[in-house]
């Protein structure tokens, strides 16, 4: 028995519909959302280059602060210019590996701000509660693993969750 498959060259892709009935207000409506991407990215890459620069900030609060703000400005450069790309060039259409793609880098980068906001409690937990042991407790080699458990347990959680996607017909 010969089992004739459908297929078709066509190249499936999603429909971003943006703000339905104001089409003719994208324009406007893009100047708050280009004004925060642009706040956005210049807030975090100022935070980053003072820490970095500035050798009385590489304390692990700090550290801390500069791993949200790399989270930060990730999930805004993943996010925003999709949204821009609808309403300054009406670029509705978006294909299934890119849709996937934005959707795995913001429910990663989502899940790795709130492990960072952990972390972030437990230095405050630290310094408050044990001062003494603060500097010994929480060492930079400490602090570099608690970050890369933070970005690797997001990815694994996220990594699937395409695979998975794709599966469907769409």
């Amino acid at each position: 028995m010969i089992i004739l498959y459908n297929s078709s060259l066509q190249k499936a892709t999603f429909f971003l519909t943006g703000f339905q009935g104001l089409e003719d207000l994208h324009g406007w409506i893009s100047i708050p959302f280009c004004f925060i991407y642009l706040t956005v990215i210049t807030g975090n890459l100022t935070i980053l280059h003072v820490i970095r620069t500035d050798v009385t900030l590489h304390e692990p609060m700090y550290y801390f602060l500069a791993m949200l703000a790399l989270t930060d400005l990730g999930l805004c450069l993943s996010t925003l210019p999709t949204v821009l790309g609808i309403f300054w060039f009406d670029a509705r259409e978006i294909g299934i590996p890119a849709c996937f793609t934005q959707l795995f880098f913001i429910h990663t980068l989502s899940l790795v701000e709130s492990s960072v906001l952990l972390s972030m409690s437990i230095d405050r937990y630290v310094a408050i509660c044990n001062p003494l042991r603060y500097s010994t407790v929480l060492t930079p080699a400490r602090i570099v693993k608690m970050g890369l458990i933070s970005v690797l347990r997001s990815a694994l959680l996220i990594l699937p969750l395409p695979f998975l996607l794709k599966r469907f017909q769409y």
